[in-house]
């Protein structure tokens, strides 16, 4: 009795193990995709100003080839290059009722004169260090949306991703945005 309990343990083991070792990973094109889920608009309870918003969004990409590392500023990843910023980020005002991408200015004081601002960024490396290379997750990037210069509230931004491919993904475009001045 003692022998057929231990084979059954043993024999439900096996079986489990193989299962486990037989699960499926998701599968995703090399070319990263992304999905806009939302833009969440943070208030200054101080100066009872739109300041700030986090832009959230998801993705995925087949082969885990997202994100640059530190060191990445040889062409094509240079300063002055295209590609130096691998999430790209556009701003759009709505004036008279049609959006308008525009440019965030600064005053610059070392030079008297207005700069522009760029709300693109890069973001680390995340590809897995094992096992299979597809990546999927979320995007949380906070935002400066208050434009003291701007006359117009309503706001949107679009958004994409370059992998290290250089393989750009498809654009995402937030909803209206509504900014308290």
């Amino acid at each position: 009795m003692i022998r057929n309990t231990a084979k059954i343990l043993i024999l439900l083991l096996v079986v489990g193990a193989v299962m486990l070792s037989c699960r499926k990973f998701e599968d995703f094109p090399d070319i990263p995709e992304i999905t806009y889920d939302d833009f969440i608009v943070l208030m200054n309870l101080e100066t009872g100003i739109t300041e700030r918003g986090v832009l959230v969004f998801s993705y995925t990409d087949g082969n885990g080839d997202l994100g640059l590392d530190k060191g990445d500023t040889l062409i094509p990843f240079n300063k002055d290059g295209d590609y130096y910023y691998n999430l790209i980020i556009k701003y759009y005002e709505k004036q008279f009722g049609v959006f308008v991408e525009v440019p965030i200015l600064a005053w610059n004081a070392d030079s008297s004169h207005f700069d522009t601002l760029t709300f693109n960024s890069r973001f680390p490396v995340l590809t897995p260090e094992s096992g299979n290379q597809a990546i999927k997750g979320v995007f949380n990037d906070t935002l400066f949306i208050y434009n003291p210069l701007s006359e117009f509230d309503t706001i949107r931004f679009k958004a994409h991703i370059i992998d290290r491919a250089l393989n750009k993904s498809n654009e995402i475009e937030t909803s209206d945005i509504i900014r308290v001045q």
